[in-house]
Formats: structure tokens, C-alpha cells, sequence
């Protein structure tokens, strides 16, 4: 017997969904993106090498990657308000394991926990977006969202560098686990129910839906955009302040300012880039943007000595045009399945670029590691390799056909 469903006509207070989805997915970037900025200072904490820093990015990837295939099975069974309370609540747990770990392995272990619970939830919000967002405004809806990750670098990563500096590298987990309380409380008192996605009938097996899916040449297709699109960014992110401070010679304490103007400028450009995809086509605007890209890719991995008024222009250009690529990418990915099934596609897409993401960390890997004297080599073949990933995916966007 069929039980009774939610009607699919509910009027939702849009600004108050999208400003909780922000909150949640600020407290999930960050938890992500303040690794790579701390690399220095795990490195001199627990004496360790290039390699072992990567082990530590990819633990996360590799672990929200397995949870979003899990996560396929089950994630559009639940209310979604019921799916966001659970998976958050295991994020919290991962990080305050992450501020009270005494040593390199436990931190290792930690930063799994937080991976298993967080890369669901970023599938989770962006199903959020596409269940309650109707696909004209769903572009700059999901530039609205993605401004986390603006927020993140604006307030996020350099209040953590400065907490780090001032006591030790857990500061900043600390801080994330008391915003992270913060925002399970807003979700528990103000997130309404949302079963949209349940009134449509789907008789199928999570099996069978997946292998359906994966049988279908435009998931295949935005499967494959979405690598590519991981792979262009993520060879480059996690060695950037590494490279800043061993071979540009930057200060530790001046790379909060790299993150800062770069977070302060894509709070700008990340909903501007969204409207212009709503209004001239989401694959149009990615291809741009994802061009000009290539521009500051190759010279941030290639910079030497320079002044910082060059540095940070560098710096910043290139956070306008790598963030600025995911608005469009995103749109294009969520609209490339049916409603009935995105949440689960979604959870499939975010776990392929979650595994994208210990790929390509493990890809630079190879190419690049430290001198005795500190400094980073093999990160110009990496920007070389990371522009060919660029160019890749944007042939593969005009593929993805958008269905809703």
C-alpha cells in the first residue's frame, strides 16, 4: 500500500531555505577547504612530508566519495530536513574529533569521519536547491549557495590561519565545531520539511535506478564533466600555500590576505556568474569562464619572487575564475536528471568528484615534492596538466544535455 504523499504544490520561504543551505554548506567548505591553507603548519607540527599532506587531503575525498555512493540508496527515501539533521550531526562529530586529535594518524582518522558525513551533504543541499528552485532562477540560486565558498575563504580561511598562528593548528576546528552547533540548531528549529521529491513515483530499486542511471549517455556525460571539472581544479588547490611560502617566499602570516581577497572578490562575481548563466545558458558562460581560467592557472603555478600588489592580483584573478566555474557547473549537472532521481544522481555526482579530488591530489603527487631546502618543485607541470583538464571539461559541457 502506498502511504499517503506531500502535496508538490507547498509554497517555501526560498530566502530562508537558501540562507540556512549557505550556512551549512560555509561550515562544510570550510571544514574542506582549511586544510590546504594549514599545510605549512602541519607540516611543522607533525613532521611531515609532501606526501604524506596529500594523504591527509585525499583521506577526506576518498571517504566522502564511498559515503555519496551510500548515500545513493537512501537519501531520497527521507524528508530532506530529516537527511540534513542526520548527516550533520556526524559532521559535527568529525570535527571536533579533528580539534582534539593528538597526533598526525588520529587526525587521519578524524578527517574520515568528516568525509563520510560531508560529502553527502553537499549533494544533499544542492538537491535542496534543484527540489524547491524552478529551473529559471535555479542558476542564481545555486550562485547564492555557492557564495559559501566565497564566505569561507573571506572569513572562514583567514580567521583560521590567525587562530593557528596565535594558539596552534586545532584552532580553527574548534571554531568550526562551535559554528557548526550554531547552524544544527538553526536546521532543527527553522528548516521546514521538504517531500517534494517523494510525491513522484519511482517503483524502482536503488539498484536498478543506479544502474539505469549509469546506462544513460547524459549521466554518463555529466559524470565525465564533472571529473574533469574536479580534476582542472583540485591537481592545483591544496599545494597553492605550500608554494606560496616555500617558493614565493610569502610570509605564513600574509596568507590569509591570498584567501581573503580572493573570497571578498568571488563574493561578487560568484552571483554575477550565476545570472549571466540564467540569462545566456549555463554551458556558454562555464565555457568563459572556465577559458579565461586557464590564464591565471598557469601563472599561479608558475609565479617566482615577485612583489605582493602582483601576487595577490595573480592570487585573487585566479579565485574569481576557479570559483566562478563551479556556479555554471553545478547548474549544469543538476539539471541534467529528472527530479524523481536527483537526489540520488546528485549523491553519485558528489561522490565521483569527491574521488575526483583524492585523484587528482594524487596526480600532482607524483609530479611534485619538496627540496631540503622546503621548496615545492614540479608544481609548474601540475598547472600545465591542470590547464588541459580546464580545456577538457568545457568540450564535455556542451555535451550535458539539461532535462529539468
Amino acid at each position: 500500500m502506498t502511504k499517503p504523499l506531500a502535496p508538490v504544490s507547498i509554497v517555501y520561504n526560498e530566502s530562508l531555505i537558501l540562507f540556512i543551505l549557505v550556512a551549512i554548506n560555509f561550515t562544510n567548505i570550510m571544514d574542506f577547504v582549511i586544510i590546504a591553507p594549514l599545510n605549512p603548519f602541519f607540516k611543522e607540527a607533525f613532521h611531515i612530508n609532501t606526501q604524506e599532506f596529500g594523504m591527509l587531503v585525499a583521506s577526506y575525498t576518498l571517504s566522502a566519495g564511498i559515503s555519496g555512493f551510500l548515500g545513493f540508496f537512501w537519501v531520497d527515501k527521507l524528508d530532506r530536513r530529516k537527511a540534513l539533521l542526520l548527516l550533520y550531526f556526524g559532521f559535527m562529530l568529525g570535527n571536533t574529533l579533528c580539534a582534539i586529535a593528538p597526533n598526525f594518524i588520529l587526525l587521519l582518522s578524524a578527517r574520515i569521519v568528516a568525509g563520510c558525513f560531508g560529502g553527502v551533504i553537499g549533494a544533499l543541499v544542492l538537491s535542496v536547491v534543484g527540489d524547491i528552485i524552478p529551473p529559471e532562477r535555479r542558476g542564481k540560486a545555486t550562485g547564492i549557495v555557492m557564495t559559501a565558498f566565497s564566505a569561507a575563504s573571506v572569513i572562514g580561511i583567514p580567521s583560521g590561519l590567525m587562530l593557528a598562528e596565535r594558539y596552534d593548528w586545532n584552532a580553527p576546528f574548534i571554531l568550526l565545531s562551535v559554528l557548526s552547533l550554531l547552524v544544527f540548531i538553526l536546521i532543527y528549529f527553522k528548516f521546514p520539511s521538504v517531500k517534494t521529491h517523494l510525491a513522484q513515483d519511482n517503483p524502482d530499486q536503488p539498484l536498478v535506478i543506479l544502474l539505469k542511471l549509469l546506462k544513460t549517455k547524459n549521466i554518463q556525460r555529466a559524470l565525465l564533466f564533472s571529473i574533469f571539472v574536479m580534476l582542472s581544479g583540485f591537481t592545483v588547490v591544496p599545494y597553492i600555500s605550500d608554494y606560496m611560502v616555500n617558493n614565493v617566499m610569502l610570509p605564513k602570516e600574509d596568507l590569509r590576505y591570498i584567501y581573503l581577497f580572493g573570497g571578498i572578490a568571488t563574493v561578487v562575481s560568484g552571483p554575477i556568474v550565476g545570472k549571466l548563466a540564467d540569462k545566456y545558458g549555463k554551458q556558454k558562460i562555464f565555457a568563459m569562464v572556465g577559458g579565461i581560467s586557464i590564464i591565471p592557472i598557469f601563472l599561479i603555478t608558475h609565479i617566482g619572487v615577485v612583489n605582493k600588489l602582483l601576487l595577490f592580483t595573480i592570487s585573487t584573478t585566479f579565485f574569481i575564475f576557479f570559483g566562478g566555474r563551479f556556479v555554471p557547473a553545478i547548474a549544469i549537472t543538476t539539471a541534467a536528471v529528472e527530479a524523481k532521481n536527483r537526489g540520488k544522481f546528485m549523491s553519485i555526482n558528489s561522490s565521483v568528484q569527491q574521488l575526483s579530488n583524492a585523484l587528482a591530489t594524487s596526480i600532482a603527487s607524483v609530479f611534485i615534492y619538496n627540496t631540503s631546502t622546503g621548496q615545492l618543485m614540479g608544481f609548474g607541470t601540475v598547472g600545465i596538466i591542470a590547464c588541459v583538464f580546464t580545456i577538457t571539461s568545457i568540450l564535455l559541457s556542451f555535451r550535458v544535455k539539461q532535462i529539468s
